[in-house]
């Protein structure tokens, strides 16, 4: 007999068009619809995972299994992907062959924000309620949700290694800024004539890229073949760029009126958001959750730390899901 954690986890995959746009959904558990108000066997509670950029929903794979089963196997897990940064499948274009435009900029950073807002007022009923984990600049839009939408039923918000401010200023940002801002153009050739190369030399390059890791998930070497793709990059690198002109300030407003629904997790070595914006958000919210990572993970927690992650949001939320 096998034990729970050996048991095979329910996943369901689509690809759909959301505001015209290709997006890849995961979801954990045996819930598959929850839009249909009448349904009485709706869950209370949906767990909604808003990736970092690269936006895949692949890399947070093993993350949502393993958030689905410290939950006990009780409410449903999903990860939507970024608008236009996964692959679509053999017969989908990256765009819906429609006349109708639903948003002006659906792959800009505003236009992510909005394709998260429409993917939940399409697919999810109003009477869920909501546990959003966000990841990166996953943080700076579901903070924007927060704000545009407050009819949400969010229950709270993790918030995790946030790059909500002062992007372009962080030790990565100033690396990345002039790459992304003027020289994102020049790396689509390069990924274009890669794209030709069989399945398996691009498999050996993935995992060459990764070899510095102890333990790297399988799913995260499968994911990464989307960056192979022009189309993918293009969006991926285009959102990149707003992302450091348009990641400034940070939305203390939204953050104060939602204080006590948020969680705020910083790595000590993060090169995106350093431990000195952990240390003035934390001295401008003294009662807020916020917390400084003690475990030395990596910003992009999905390679090769999934797991212990979910372990510990599981254990966070603990108090919330009993007064459920």
């Amino acid at each position: 007999m096998k034990s729970a954690s050996e048991e095979p986890v329910p996943l369901h995959e689509e690809f759909i068009y959301c505001c015209g746009a290709a997006t890849h959904v995961l979801k954990c558990g045996p819930w598959k619809d929850l839009s249909k108000d009448e349904s009485k066997n709706l869950p209370r509670l949906l767990f909604m995972i808003i990736p970092g950029n690269p936006g895949l929903a692949g890399y947070y794979r093993t993350f949502i299994q393993a958030l689905y089963c410290g939950l006990n196997q009780q409410y449903p897990v999903w990860v939507v992907s970024h608008a236009g940064h996964c692959k679509p499948p053999s017969g989908m274009e990256m765009i819906e062959d429609t006349d109708i435009k639903e948003l002006e900029d659906v792959f800009g950073l505003n236009g992510q924000v909005e394709h998260k807002l429409n993917f939940l007022k399409k697919n999810v009923s109003k009477d869920v309620k909501l546990v959003l984990i966000a990841h990166s600049i996953g943080c700076y839009i579901t903070l924007e949700m927060m704000k545009r939408a407050s009819e949400l039923q969010v229950l709270r918000s993790v918030l995790l290694f946030p790059t909500i401010e002062r992007l372009a200023q962080s030790p990565q940002g100033k690396l990345m800024t002039p790459l992304l801002c003027k020289l994102r153009y020049a790396l689509y050739m390069p990924i274009y004539l890669l794209s030709f190369l069989p399945e398996g030399v691009k498999t050996s390059l993935v995992r060459f890229a990764l070899r510095g890791m102890k333990t790297c998930d399988e799913s995260s070497i499968t994911t990464s073949m989307n960056l192979f793709s022009v189309d993918c990059i293009a969006n991926i690198l285009y959102m990149a760029s707003q992302e450091m002109m348009k990641v400034v300030e940070r939305d203390s407003t939204t953050i104060k009126q939602n204080l006590k629904k948020l969680i705020f997790y910083y790595g000590t070595g993060d090169r995106w958001c350093p431990q000195n914006y952990y240390d003035e958000i934390k001295m401008d919210f003294p009662d807020g959750d916020i917390r400084l990572c003690e475990k030395g993970l990596r910003h992009a927690f999905v390679l090769d730390a999934s797991k212990e992650m979910a372990a510990m949001i599981t254990d966070w939320l603990q108090d919330d899901l009993t007064k459920l």
